[in-house]
């Protein structure tokens, strides 16, 4: 020890304690992809809505939390099944503790995929849906809400399952805003169940447009919508009887891919309807491509039939994100044949997109979300940051290279 030292009144062991401290500096810790990508679920909140629905009465040594990162697991890698999702989870053992979870059996997550409400899955999904702050939410182009359905086959083994005429399965009621790129799922159904059924569960936000196709037609939920000062743009059906008022416009005006022919005023005809007084427009636009003539409804008389007729064509937003979803991400073969193991799995499937989308904004990554979300499935559990998952990984900062020259100690003669 130093005579600097021995003054200062340093015992020997500060020079191990200083050097020991160098080294946790130096080696940092660093979390797993899956554990940055998990970070905004509020595990405070998550365990609230567990609570409130029970969802761990049943499963307590495999509770809600375990459940959820096993499917989010399994949506991001691809697992095709029970076994391979047990194999694949439990090969990353050393990964799990930053998690809080552990091992999973097979039969565990069998049972628990039967027992589980599925109802908790919901309101989890309903939570991570609201994560964007008001100025996310103020930069938005539109203030639009897209609302439609997407069925989901189902084969043989699940002897359970309805038939809608055209196919046998169940059907995801999905609520999208396309300003956010948020999803929320409305509800899971029979396929047989009707779309304006569903669709009069939403909650009715002043201000925003809904936009939707003829299957939610229901002239009541459509007053509703007016009285709570929001709009809606929609198709009417082939039977609505509709008189015209007045004309709006007079001449073509053009969009982006069509041009407005028509722009009127209108009231129902039938006397039942007209006791649902509410201000009707209807716009027929003719589409560039194919030359079809394509009606619109809606209550809003302020916009122009240009920016309603772009917010109608809008609607293929939430046709992309279904196909997305289908194709990439497990919603074709599912881990279980009960009803409410498929529910838990389509939670799950839109809990992984929201967490991946909130994950990429985060990161500002400069890939698209399919080349993001492939690179995450190959490095879930690998310890390096979300904005440098294309990047090497980093050297080990403490460990000095050698940069003597092995030949130094040679003769050499010329």
């Amino acid at each position: 020890m130093s005579r600097k030292a021995e003054e200062l009144g340093e015992s020997p062991w500060y020079f191990l304690v200083v050097k020991t401290q160098k080294r946790e500096r130096d080696m940092r810790f660093t979390p797993t992809i899956f554990a940055e990508l998990v970070e905004p679920l509020d595990r405070r909140r998550f365990a609230a809505i567990v609570k409130r629905h029970g969802a761990d009465a049943y499963d307590k040594s495999f509770d809600s939390w375990d459940h959820m990162m096993a499917l989010i697991h399994a949506q991001l890698t691809g697992a095709s099944s029970l076994r391979a999702l047990e194999a694949s989870w439990n090969a990353h053992a050393n990964a799990h503790y930053h998690l809080g979870c552990g091992e999973i059996a097979r039969s565990t997550l069998a049972d628990a995929n039967a027992r589980r409400p599925a109802v908790a899955f919901a309101d989890v999904l309903t939570m991570i849906a609201g994560l964007t702050d008001r100025s996310t939410r103020a930069e938005a182009k539109t203030l639009l809400r897209l609302i439609d359905s997407t069925p989901i086959p189902l084969g043989q083994l699940y002897d359970w399952a309805k038939s809608n005429g055209r196919i046998r399965g169940m059907k995801a009621h999905v609520v999208y805003d396309p300003g956010r790129d948020l999803p929320q799922i409305l509800d899971i159904t029979d396929a047989n169940v009707n779309d304006a059924e569903i669709g009069r569960e939403i909650e009715i936000e002043p201000g925003l447009a809904y936009v939707f196709d003829k299957g939610y037609c229901h002239y009541g939920w459509w007053r509703a919508i007016h009285a709570a000062g929001a709009f809606f743009v929609t198709r009417p059906k082939s039977n609505m009887g509709l008189t015209v008022k007045k004309e709006r416009q007079y001449g073509p005006a053009r969009g982006d891919g069509f041009t407005v022919i028509s722009d009127e005023e209108v009231e129902f005809s039938s006397k039942g309807d007209s006791k649902l007084p509410m201000p009707l427009r209807r716009i027929e636009i003719l589409r560039d491509e194919d030359a079809k003539r394509i009606t619109v409804i809606t209550n809003d008389l302020t916009r122009s039939a240009v920016e309603i007729a772009q917010a109608y064509k809008f609607r293929w937003l939430i046709e992309l994100l279904f196909r997305w979803l289908k194709q990439h991400l497990k919603l074709r073969k599912f881990l279980g044949t009960s009803p409410n193991a498929v529910k838990l799995q389509i939670y799950a499937a839109m809990i992984a997109y929201i967490l991946l989308r909130l994950a990429a904004k985060a990161a500002k990554t400069k890939f698209d979300i399919l080349r993001f979300s492939e690179l995450v499935g190959v490095f879930l559990f690998a310890r390096r940051r979300l904005a440098a998952i294309d990047a090497p990984p980093p050297t080990n900062p403490s460990r000095k290279r050698d940069r003597s020259n092995p030949n130094q100690m040679a003769f050499h003669y010329a």
